[in-house]
């Protein structure tokens, strides 16, 4: 097949795009194009897939990546099998894109993948005035009726099916775990993977890093919100903790290898209680004891598996008493190691379900091809 990924929002070297999604499809010999903001990123594409640079949709300021968008849709939609979308913004791409599809005789498949509850993630935009968030919302739930009836949807969380009105397939989360035997959990370092945003914990990083030192070191790698970056870059230079801004995903995770804990602190948000943190998954796969907030499904984790400890939310006291806890305690933090690990490897792997990925893609342009699939008139 012929897939063209569409992203205007998330990072060119996104996991579940570039190195779950895009690499199963290779993996099973289809051809790609990714289009995502790469320049705006500071990215390149990998060699062994053709790239598109698009502008970034940040902030208030998307007209120029959605205008983009869909001149990429109605040039290099023809030549697709499979559209596949990562972004809500791009569905404001689509109308009147598919019709002139159709009417060259082109019958891509459009697949919505849906990574986040976006109405929820309105509301924690700064740049969304509060008088706008509630017909925002009833815009965003309105446009996924529409997309629902008119795409096809794929799912990263099982508790997204709520939001829709018929069952969609679920291409969850996951990690790839490395293989082992991998160094036992260390005593002096945590870590924290992903993006850096005050709802995230950025501020409370900053601030457990200062009740830990200088026994552990607090490591954050990821890129930051701009109203959190100054405060990152402040702690670092000042020794308070070490900020590595974004790492190539082979980068970032080498440095979770023998950490004392994984962090993932976010606050009680709407948006992150139906929604799995990856990183949680990914510190399991790689043998660490995870200290998190009670976010739902972080804690079920924790809860079901043992693989490490739950603090309250915006509580740095509470996540340092954790830590040193572990810190203290060699066999707590190699027995919560251990079964992380053990749980990644057999009920959380990516490669047990990337299969089921590609032949639901596969599947999906069999059903259109025959005329069996939904036709869009958007």
């Amino acid at each position: 097949m012929r897939i063209l990924v569409v992203t205007v929002v998330h990072h060119p070297e996104d996991a579940r795009i570039l190195h779950r999604q895009i690499a199963a499809l290779r993996e099973r010999g289809h051809q790609v194009v990714y289009a995502a903001p790469f320049a705006a990123r500071d990215a390149v594409p990998r060699p062994y897939v053709e790239g598109v640079d698009l502008p970034r949709a940040l902030g208030r300021d998307r007209g120029a990546a959605l205008r983009a968008a869909r001149a990429l849709l109605a040039e290099r939609g023809p030549a697709a099998d499979v559209i596949l979308l990562h972004d809500p913004e791009l569905l404001l791409a689509l109308p009147g894109t598919l019709r002139r599809l159709r009417r060259s005789g082109a019958v891509p498949v459009v697949v919505w993948d849906v990574h986040e509850d976006t109405a929820a993630a309105l509301a924690m935009k700064d740049w969304v005035p509060r008088p706008l968030r509630p017909p925002l919302r009833a815009a965003v739930r309105a446009a996924e009726r529409l997309a629902e009836r008119r795409l096809r949807l794929l799912l990263a969380e099982e508790a997204y099916q709520d939001r829709f009105r018929h069952p969609h397939p679920v291409v969850p989360n996951l990690a790839a775990p490395p293989p082992g035997p991998l160094p036992a959990p260390g005593d002096d370092r945590v870590v924290y993977l992903g993006q850096l945003s005050r709802a995230r914990g950025a501020l409370d990083l900053i601030a457990l890093a200062r009740l830990l030192a200088p026994a552990v070191r607090v490591e954050a790698i990821g890129t930051a919100d701009p109203d959190v970056r100054d405060a990152l870059a402040a702690a670092d230079r000042a020794g308070v903790l070490r900020w590595y801004g974004f790492l190539p995903n082979d980068r970032a995770l080498a440095r979770l290898s023998g950490a004392l804990a994984g962090l993932s602190l976010l606050h009680d948000q709407p948006n992150y209680r139906h929604s799995r943190p990856t990183k949680v998954v990914e510190y399991m796969a790689h043998g660490v004891p995870v200290v998190t907030t009670p976010t739902p499904l972080a804690a079920g984790l924790i809860e079901r598996y043992g693989c490490g400890l739950v603090v309250p939310y915006q509580d740095p006291p509470a996540a340092a008493r954790a830590i040193r806890r572990l810190a203290g305690d060699a066999d707590l933090r190699l027995r919560a190691a251990r079964r992380g690990r053990e749980a990644a490897v057999t009920e959380l792997d990516w490669r047990h379900r990337a299969a089921d990925f590609v032949d639901l893609l596969e599947m999906w342009v069999k059903e259109e091809t025959s005329g069996a699939g939904p036709t869009s008139t958007l």
